[in-house]
């Protein structure tokens, strides 16, 4: 057995105990990292030798079974360009997801990913702080702090306390996580159209007021760019809601809004608005505007 092997079933084995030492799980974190990049340089080099860039979850499994992946499915999740290996870099192709276990690399990072933007403006937000504010750091808690703090609504509407006046059938709706499955078709650039099929999405977050949708995802931390994907792909879920008659004439406007907490003494929320020009075509994202939201404790 080879020392890197035997380290890893060390390390899960402590996992498995309970009580994972920090220095040890830096360095299974680590030794994993570079194994999913090793996962996508096979990959990409089996599809240069295939003439194809489209492959299935079927090798993936079997590519992360050679380089000892311990999870094939996390091989393909890259929601941030930082993470792509140098041979993807150096060639300038990243990936996406077809549906039914296809996916793709395809030429072009930045149709892919998207650098964020300066934060044009930053406001003091006070507030009340509940006992389950912080007791996790999950995505979702970080959308339920900001919805529940109306920063979401003051945010995309430029109201928060305006609303408590206002009958419950006149306010913002909200709804909640979901996944769905569904089919796309549209371009990246002017060239290439890309169909997906019977692909999950996830959305995070929903709201809608007066005909005006912001769907939300949500990260922590600092990362300076995001897979375009993200938003775009539930942008387009409510774009197409448009077919169906009884919504037609009641959707104006649709945004997707990407959230940030930083984590510190203060916390901070930063939001990101984009909405696409071409609502088929995934490079036509456009920067609406941004906020940050430092949380002061009363």
């Amino acid at each position: 057995m080879e020392w890197a092997e035997w380290i890893c079933n060390v390390i899960n084995s402590i996992k498995r105990a309970g009580f994972a030492c920090p220095f040890l799980f830096c360095i299974f974190t680590s030794m994993e990292t570079s194994k999913k990049e090793k996962v996508l340089e096979e990959l990409f080099k089996i599809c240069k030798r295939k003439g194809s860039f489209v492959f299935h979850n079927d090798i993936v499994k079997d590519v992360s079974k050679q380089v000892g992946f311990g999870n094939p499915f996390d091989a393909t999740k890259l929601d941030n360009k930082d993470k792509l290996p140098d041979i993807l870099l150096e060639n300038d192709y990243a990936l996406i997801h077809l549906g039914n276990g296809n996916h793709k690399f395809i030429k072009g990072i930045n149709k892919i990913y998207h650098d964020f933007e300066k934060i044009q403006k930053t406001e003091n937000w006070e507030y009340k702080k509940s006992i389950l504010n912080q007791y996790n750091s999950s995505e979702s808690n970080i959308l339920s702090v900001a919805n529940n703090q109306r920063i979401l609504h003051h945010f995309l509407y430029g109201k928060d306390t305006e609303f408590d006046n206002v009958d419950i059938s006149k306010r913002p709706k909200t709804y909640f996580p979901h996944r769905t499955k569904t089919s796309f078709e549209y371009y990246f650039g002017n060239d290439e159209k890309i169909e997906l099929h019977n692909i999950q999405i996830e959305i995070d977050l929903t709201i809608e007021f007066n005909g005006i949708i912001g769907v939300f995802e949500a990260k922590n931390g600092k990362p300076d760019n995001f897979a375009i994907y993200q938003i775009y792909h539930p942008f387009l879920y409510y774009h197409n809601a448009k077919k169906q008659p009884e919504i037609k004439d009641k959707i104006k406007n649709i945004y997707g809004i990407y959230v940030v907490r930083e984590n510190g003494e203060n916390d901070i929320i930063k939001l990101w608005a984009y909405t696409f020009e071409d609502p088929f075509n995934i490079t036509s994202i456009k920067f609406i505007k941004s906020a940050a939201y430092k949380l002061i404790g009363k």
